[in-house]
C-alpha cells in the first residue's frame, strides 16, 4: 500500500509538472506568434492568439495544431492605394500546419468576421460625406453637402452597402455604398453631383490574411460587419 501510494504521488507530481510545462509552452508560443503577426504590414493595433488543444507539446512536435484563434485590432486593409480601417478582425484557423522554424504556417480552412465602424467608413469614403446606420441591416444613412448652382445644400440619403466583385476577376470583393435614390434624380448634373459625394467603392482584400476572402456583409448600429472564409489560409507567413 505504501508503494502504491508513492507511485500515485509521483504520478500526480509528474502530471502536474507536465501540465505546467505544457501551459507555459503554449503561452510562449501564443505570445511569439502574436508578435510575428503584429509586425506584419497593415496591422496598426494589437494581436491576440489562442491555441486550442491539449497537450500542446505533442501538437508542436508534429508541427500540426488543431485550431488557432486570432483577434486583431485596427487593421489597415485596402486596394488600389486606398485604405480602410477594420476596427476588429476575429478569425479561427483549423488544421494548421506549422513551418519548420515555428514562425508561421497555413490552415486547411478558416473563417472569421471583421467590423468597420461608421467613423472609419466615413474616413474611407474620401468624399466628405458622413456615414451612419440606416435603420435596417444593409442600409446606411449618408449625409453630404453639395454645391448646386453655386449654393451649398446638405442632404441625407439612404444607401445600400453590399459586396460586389472586385476588379481583375481574381475572386476579390469590393464594399460598395450606393444611394437608393437621391434628390434631383434624373436631372442632368444634379444626380451625378450628389452621387459623387454619396457613392463609392472600396476594396479591402489587401491586408487580410492570405487566402481569407470576403463572402458576406451586413450592417447594424455598431458598423458594417464582414464575413470571411477561406482554404489554405496563411497564418503569419510560411
Amino acid at each position: 500500500m505504501r508503494f502504491l501510494r508513492f507511485v500515485v504521488i509521483v504520478a500526480v507530481v509528474l502530471g502536474g509538472l507536465f501540465v505546467g510545462a505544457d501551459r507555459w509552452a503554449v503561452g510562449y508560443a501564443e505570445d511569439r506568434l502574436a508578435e510575428k503577426i503584429q509586425s506584419q504590414k497593415g496591422l496598426v493595433g494589437s494581436a491576440e492568439v489562442d491555441i486550442h488543444g491539449f497537450p500542446f507539446l505533442t501538437q508542436a512536435l508534429s508541427h500540426e495544431l488543431e485550431q488557432v484563434d486570432l483577434k486583431l485590432k485596427d487593421v489597415d486593409a485596402g486596394a488600389d492605394g486606398r485604405r480602410t480601417r477594420l476596427s476588429q478582425l476575429d478569425a479561427s484557423f483549423h488544421d494548421v500546419k506549422l513551418n519548420g522554424n515555428y514562425t508561421g504556417g497555413s490552415a486547411k480552412r478558416a473563417e472569421g468576421t471583421a467590423l468597420i465602424s461608421y467613423a472609419d467608413l466615413t474616413k474611407a469614403s474620401q468624399t466628405g460625406a458622413t456615414l451612419t446606420y440606416g435603420g435596417q441591416p444593409g442600409k446606411l444613412k449618408v449625409t453630404a453637402t453639395v454645391d448646386v448652382l453655386g449654393r451649398p445644400i446638405t442632404r441625407s440619403v439612404i444607401s445600400t452597402v453590399a459586396l460586389v466583385d472586385g476588379k481583375g476577376g481574381a475572386g476579390g470583393k469590393t464594399v460598395r455604398v450606393h444611394a437608393d435614390s437621391v434628390p434631383g434624380e434624373g436631372i442632368p448634373g444634379i444626380e451625378s453631383a450628389i452621387r459623387r459625394r454619396t457613392d463609392f467603392d472600396r476594396g479591402i482584400d489587401d491586408g487580410l490574411p492570405a487566402g481569407l476572402k470576403l463572402t458576406a456583409l451586413t450592417s447594424d448600429e455598431a458598423g458594417v460587419h464582414l464575413t470571411l472564409t477561406g482554404t489554405d489560409v496563411s497564418l503569419a507567413g510560411s
